[in-house]
């Protein structure tokens, strides 16, 4: 988006705590953050995109998410989703990352996607990266453990365990394959002629 000449952009949010960050970052750009339900969004862009979003919006509501987005978007547009997911039926929401990590989060499973996003959108392209989500992981506790002697004056010895635990074990879930990051290019006609995926 930076490097986008006459680009503009929209982001929204329901965390306070997220637009205010996400406005300090984008001081000076042509972007403008919404403390706002994206469901409230009544407007039409070039494109659309959730990222790591989709987790939090419950099964519930994978319809209604589609619905917004293909609502939102111009006819000759394109929207993303990169989410986490599983092929796995769908199912109840892990305890303990529930509890301690992502209160209110749902991993999708591929069947939900599929048939929230029937009759609204061509599926131009569904890649799955996970193997690359298990790399970041290990990176993520590299990081976490070369900043914890900072971190240590602000969080205790059981704060540090659970994040190790988390970050070990959601790189093992990647690396299993239980688990996936995808990456969803959605149109809502079809894409004229090819469209083409740089890999």
């Amino acid at each position: 988006m930076r490097h986008c000449i006459d680009a503009r952009g929209v982001g929204v949010t329901v965390s306070k705590e997220q637009a205010a960050w996400a406005q300090n970052l984008c001081r000076g750009l042509p972007i403008e953050i919404r403390l706002q339900d994206y469901r409230e969004v009544d407007e039409t862009f070039d494109a659309v995109y959730s990222i790591g979003m989709f987790e939090h919006v419950g099964g519930r509501n994978y319809r209604t998410y589609f619905e917004t987005a293909r609502r939102c978007l111009k006819p000759e547009g394109l929207s993303l989703l990169h989410t986490i997911g599983n092929n796995d039926a769908p199912g109840k929401p892990d305890p303990w990352i529930e509890k301690y990590i992502f209160p209110n989060s749902m991993i999708p499973a591929a069947s939900q996607v599929a048939t929230a996003l029937e009759g609204l959108f061509v599926v131009e392209d569904w890649h799955n990266f996970g193997t690359d989500y298990d790399r970041t992981l290990c990176a993520w506790k590299q990081n976490f453990d070369a900043a914890w002697p900072q971190l240590a004056a602000h969080y205790d010895e059981r704060f540090e365990r659970m994040w190790h635990f988390y970050l070990c074990t959601s790189a093992a879930v990647f690396r299993t394959g239980r688990d996936q990051l995808w990456q969803l290019t959605l149109s809502p006609n079809g894409v004229s002629g090819d469209y083409r995926v740089p890999r």
